[in-house]
């Protein structure tokens, strides 16, 4: 019998990430973490991905308000054994604390950037008086005549 590939995250791995995100959330909200870069920075945790062992925890995180975003993910990842030591309470249930990674997330750069290629004036010359006619009809379940 063959063995099978994973293709992606089980759901233990889901849930558990998800729990991770709200727990480290909270301590970065808290301001406990003594650094000028990261006590200047609102910190949104994006995603938290965890490794199939459940030992490793990937946070892609966003600092708003920074002027430097490397140099606050890069302050992250010096203080993680402090942060993994103030999570550690709200995450009681696991059976071994993950080790905490930061990492930039630049999903909504790549959002921003999508978007603003959908409303280039290329793509509405690609579309054609058709196209937008079409798109209104679907949206209004009938066509605008005004």
């Amino acid at each position: 019998m063959a063995a099978q590939s994973v293709k992606g995250p089980t759901q233990r791995m889901l849930r558990v990430g998800e729990q991770v995100r709200h727990a480290l959330s909270e301590t970065l909200q808290r301001g406990e973490i003594i650094d000028p870069l990261i006590e200047n920075a609102v910190i949104s945790v994006s995603e938290v991905r965890m490794s199939t062992d459940l030992r490793v925890a990937t946070a892609f995180v966003s600092p708003l308000g920074a002027k430097d975003t490397d140099a606050v993910v890069e302050a992250l990842n010096k203080h993680a054994k402090f942060v993994r030591g103030r999570v550690s309470g709200a995450l009681r249930q696991m059976k071994f604390m993950p080790e905490f990674r930061f990492k930039l997330d630049t999903s909504f750069d790549n959002f921003a950037r999508i978007n603003d290629l959908l409303n280039s004036p290329e793509v509405a010359r690609d579309l054609g008086p058709d196209d937008q006619d079409r798109d209104e009809q679907d949206n209004d379940g009938k066509k605008d005549t005004e």
